[in-house]
C-alpha cells in the first residue's frame, strides 16, 4: 500500500505513524492545512513536523498555503459548523486528489486520533473523497493512542499547539479567560 497521511501537526502525527508502520505501511506525510492561523501557528506546527519528519526518517510533502482570506471566505457564514463544512472537507479533498494524480493507493489524515474533532464526520468525509476521486480511505480510529502520542511528543520536545488551529478555536480555547475578564471589567 502506497498511503498519503494528511498531518495537521507532528504530536498528532506520533502515534499514526508508529501504528501504521507497526502494520508495516509506510506513510508519506503530507501537509495542507490553510485553516490554520495565524502564520506564526501555521509556521510553528509546519517546521515543528518538518523537524519530526527528518527525526523518524519519514518522507513528508509540504503543499504550502496559508489561507487566511479563502478561510474566513468560507466560514464566515457558519462558524459553529466550520470544521466539517471547510476545515474537514477542503483538506481531505485536497489529500485525496494529490494521492490519485500521484499514484498513491490510499489516504488517510491524523486529524482521526483526535478526541476533539468530529470523527463520524471525518470517515462520512473520507468516504465521499474515496468516491469522487476512487481512492481508497484508510480509516483507523487513532483516538486510543492520543495520549501516548501526546506523551512521546513531549518526550522528543516536539512544539505542542494549544487549540486545534483555527483563529476561532483559539477564541474558543480562551472562552472561559475572557468571560473572567470581562465579569472582572464590571466590578
Amino acid at each position: 500500500m502506497k498511503l498519503l497521511l494528511h498531518t495537521c501537526c507532528a504530536p498528532c502525527s506520533v502515534y499514526c505513524i508508529n501504528s501504521l508502520r507497526k502494520e508495516e505501511i509506510e506513510p508519506t506525510i503530507y501537509w495542507y492545512n490553510p485553516n490554520i492561523h495565524p502564520y506564526t501557528e501555521y509556521k510553528a506546527r509546519r517546521d515543528t513536523l518538518k523537524q519530526y519528519a527528518d527525526m523518524i526518517e519519514c518522507e513528508v510533502i509540504f503543499e504550502e498555503n496559508y489561507g487566511l482570506k479563502e478561510f474566513c471566505k468560507n466560514v464566515i457564514g457558519d462558524l459553529e459548523n466550520r470544521c466539517a463544512k471547510y476545515c474537514y472537507r477542503i483538506r481531505l479533498e485536497q489529500t485525496a486528489k494529490y494521492a490519485k494524480e500521484n499514484g498513491y493507493t490510499a489516504f488517510t489524515t491524523t486529524l482521526l486520533i483526535s478526541p476533539y474533532q468530529n470523527h463520524d464526520e471525518l470517515i462520512k468525509i473520507g468516504k465521499e473523497m474515496e468516491k469522487k476521486y476512487n481512492i481508497e480511505f484508510l480509516y483507523r480510529d487513532f483516538r486510543l493512542g492520543f495520549r501516548e502520542g501526546q506523551a512521546e511528543a513531549r518526550e522528543l520536545g516536539l512544539y505542542m499547539q494549544k487549540y486545534c488551529g483555527c483563529i476561532f478555536s483559539e477564541e474558543e480555547r480562551y472562552k472561559n479567560k475572557i468571560e473572567r475578564d470581562k465579569e472582572n471589567m464590571r466590578k
